[in-house]
């Protein structure tokens, strides 16, 4: 055999090795098929084609059923009675495009004019009342421009990326962790200590709970000084949400590492289990925007619940009886994945 046929064979061997080594690895195949058809079914799913939603006004005062029979008569706006309170808090957490003030000479519009779709629920809903109202001169209007926080898009943003950060945390430090011990044989030296599964796994969630002290009150702080994002609920509250969610994700990384022989696939397992969450648990745009019978489903996600905790706390002012039904489901994920890691665990 010449030697140009052995180096051709030789590459041939090596190029086969290559592929087989790529194919075998989980992490690959995920981001290689899986993740782009995941990702294009999500989103289009989250923004498929539909009619475009009324914009929403809540009508405060003592002529207040009357005016928002008016807007709504014509069917381009949404509009509905409110308790003043509960207006303004609708207005500042996003839940409503506009105020309508029925108190004084004149309707007042409360809008925040750096909201697109806040412009058009004024327009619409005073070009709906001053057609209702049929009168000659209109209906004396004014405008109050307001900029709410908490109605803008990073008050939705931010407590959805703590969520985030909690998951990716515990997942990849935890779970990447263990299955890096496990590679490299390390597992082995504590086979021969008294210790027990359930005291070594708990090692792993105590790390967590410490350095969660150290990763929080930097992005508190951050979240105040450039974008005005303070906590409005109870900071026991806040404390408790963080604590069952870093706790419940890196159960969770203890779960899946718990009989990986390689970091490879326990990054592959991870990304299978996050990336639902990472666009299906309302971190970056709601999970109302997903058609009405996928949303159950969603609502099963642990991030979800960890998200909408957040989200109560530090935008709507909610202690912790506001929250604690997430909070329950947190902690019943906790009991149910920790039991879970601790039963299947092997040290080899």
């Amino acid at each position: 055999m010449s030697d140009g046929a052995r180096r051709a064979r030789a590459i041939r061997a090596m190029v086969v090795s290559h592929m087989r080594a790529s194919y075998r690895e989980p992490g690959g195949l995920f981001w290689t098929y899986g993740f782009p058809i995941l990702l294009s079914l999500v989103l289009g799913l989250a923004f498929r084609s539909r009619a475009p939603e009324a914009p929403r006004v809540a009508v405060v005062g003592a002529e207040a059923p009357v005016v928002a029979e008016k807007i709504t008569r014509g069917g381009e706006v949404v509009a509905k009675v409110e308790a003043r309170d509960v207006a303004e808090r609708a207005l500042r957490t996003g839940k409503i495009d506009a105020m309508v003030i029925t108190e004084g000479p004149a309707v007042e519009y409360r809008f925040d004019p750096t909201r697109p779709e806040a412009r058009l629920a004024k327009a619409l809903a005073d070009h709906e009342l001053q057609k209702a109202s049929g009168a000659d001169p209109k209906v004396a209007t004014k405008d109050t421009i307001v900029t709410e926080v908490g109605a803008r898009y990073i008050d939705f943003l931010w407590p959805g990326l703590l969520g985030l950060g909690l998951m990716s945390t515990g997942l990849w430090g935890i779970g990447f962790s263990l299955a890096d011990m496990r590679a490299k044989k390390l597992l082995r030296r504590i086979v021969a200590t008294p210790m027990r599964r359930s005291d070594f796994l708990a090692s792993f969630l105590l790390v967590r709970v410490v350095l969660l002290l150290v990763e929080i009150p930097p992005l508190l702080i951050f979240g105040r000084l450039f974008f005005s994002i303070s906590v409005r609920g109870s900071p026991l509250a806040l404390v408790l949400t963080l604590l069952l969610g870093a706790l419940l994700f890196a159960s969770m990384g203890l779960l899946l590492a718990s009989r990986s022989q390689n970091p490879q696939i326990v990054s592959g397992l991870i990304n299978v289990v996050s990336f639902p969450m990472y666009l299906g648990s309302g971190v970056f745009f709601s999970a109302s925007r997903f058609p009405p019978a996928v949303e159950p489903f969603l609502r099963v996600l642990p991030l979800t619940a960890l998200n909408d905790a957040l989200r109560g706390i530090v935008t709507d002012g909610a202690g912790l009886s506001e929250v604690h039904r997430p909070l329950l489901y947190l902690l019943a994920w906790n009991v149910v994945v920790f039991a879970l890691a601790v039963r299947l665990f092997k040290f080899r």
